[in-house]
């Protein structure tokens, strides 16, 4: 009887007691992942003796940043909130602005159609006839047309990038931009042993190639030399067989012959005057994975250039700049990132770029959630695969286990990008090298074997 009475009693006192437990009993339960943003775990003890000690990376500037992929957290930083020069990781910026700002199809051209006149005008598109990634679509259209051609040239930014290097005008990597690409903006010399002549491409240079006098100081090594400010090749005598590419000095004038050239039928310039009555059109070329398949993986820096420039074009027809597309991605997509970067190029050939390790996480974060993971991993370089980790990082049997882009100048090098551990986690990482003096091998090395004991451990 006495057991029966206070049972009575709990009941008619629960309405009162359950408004003081039940937030006692909500406290005790574990956080929901939709509470927020979760805290950064503790670094690694061993991780970060690893980076300290290492006799390679101890004597330079190093910013690493691990996150969890899965979870957003945070695995892993050191100095992950300083400022480095990114080199070519800043390519992972110029592909998210395509992916954000890009149709699944290049913009080839943009045309507009009057009575017997087609008026045509550059996207950016770098593709027409270019020697990697060629397209003939714009080639043939035009060649097909059979009203006159009128060429217009859009304003567009200067030639070189602000901070570019000056000398390396002449080297492969570093070609001219522009609206309207030709030929990827470079002279292929296919190199025979002397006293043969090399097989230039296109022919139409072939007549501005000499060989160079004997006496011509050649301390680089190179195959071919321009000079700095018109289109004259001086080619080097080799004992054996060679392939360089050279970029050649553009103008709109130049431009006209070559396409002239290649269609076999008169370009002509003409003012980009639109008429209330003129229906803009554009004429859409590869897929845009291409581009930037081969932009990140072989590091294209004339690619990732006419990425940015194609941006602007899809923002307003009317002009060429990449600042304008920088600009919009940092209002617009790049509000969310820790540390705002300093972007001042599509390729990072600039020194004037500056990135923090956390922001290049934070844009790898957004590019996996926005992107199929297997499409976004085919984009990258992959270890033991293809592009510029295709002898490191091996995978075995298994296959590729890191996918990134890498970053090199001088003093400079640094790689960015998502890998599986052993545990089955994928996590993004951002691993930066500034100011060092050795051997740019013993910092790939040092940067491998960290990152494998990441695979292992974590």
């Amino acid at each position: 009887m006495l057991l029966l009475n206070l049972i009575r009693r709990l009941v008619l006192l629960l309405p009162c007691l359950l408004p003081c437990l039940l937030p006692l009993a909500l406290a005790a339960q574990p956080a929901s992942p939709a509470a927020g943003p979760p805290r950064p775990a503790p670094n690694p003890a061993w991780l970060t003796e690893q980076l300290r000690e290492s006799a390679v990376l101890r004597h330079h500037q190093v910013g690493v940043s691990l996150v969890d992929v899965a979870t957003g957290q945070q695995l892993f930083g050191l100095n992950e909130e300083r400022y480095f020069t990114p080199a070519s990781t800043l390519k992972l910026l110029s592909l998210y602005a395509g992916l954000k700002l890009l149709p699944d199809s290049l913009p080839s051209l943009r045309y507009v159609l009057r009575p017997d006149t087609l008026l045509f005008w550059g996207t950016g598109d770098p593709t027409l006839l270019h020697g990697d990634v060629p397209s003939r679509r714009a080639f043939e259209f035009l060649k097909a047309r059979p009203e006159q051609l009128f060429y217009a040239a859009v304003p567009a930014p200067p030639a070189f990038g602000p901070g570019w290097s000056w000398d390396d005008y002449g080297y492969y990597f570093q070609p001219e931009r522009g609206p309207l690409p030709i030929y990827g903006n470079t002279v292929r010399f296919y190199g025979r042993p002397a006293p043969q002549a090399p097989r230039v491409l296109p022919a139409f240079f072939r007549p501005l190639t000499a060989p160079a006098p004997p006496a011509l100081p050649n301390p680089a090594q190179d195959h071919v030399r321009r000079l700095p400010e018109e289109n004259r090749f001086l080619v080097f005598a080799a004992a054996r067989r060679w392939v360089d590419e050279v970029p050649f000095r553009t103008s709109p004038g130049l431009l006209l012959q070559l396409l002239q050239d290649t269609l076999r039928r008169p370009v002509l310039p003409a003012p980009l005057r639109l008429r209330a009555q003129d229906s803009v059109r554009t004429l859409r070329g590869l897929p845009v994975d291409s581009l930037y398949r081969r932009m990140i993986r072989v590091s294209d820096n004339f690619l990732a250039e006419q990425l940015l420039l194609m941006c602007s074009s899809a923002l307003g027809p009317d002009s060429l700049s990449s600042a304008r597309a920088i600009r919009l991605m940092q209002a617009r997509h790049l509000r969310t990132l820790p540390d705002a970067p300093q972007w001042v190029d599509g390729s990072g050939l600039s020194r004037l770029n500056l990135l923090t390790p956390r922001s290049l996480t934070a844009v790898l974060l957004l590019l996996h959630q926005q992107i199929p993971e297997a499409r976004l991993l085919s984009l990258l370089a992959a270890g033991g695969g293809q592009g510029t980790l295709r002898r490191a990082y091996p995978g075995g049997k298994s296959g590729p286990w890191l996918w990134g882009k890498t970053g090199t100048l001088t003093n400079t090098h640094n790689l960015a990008g998502y890998l599986r551990t052993r545990s089955g986690r994928l996590v993004a990482f951002s691993f930066f090298n500034n100011g060092y003096v050795v051997p740019t091998g013993e910092i790939r090395r040092e940067m491998e074997r960290v990152l494998t004991l990441v695979r292992e451990r974590l």
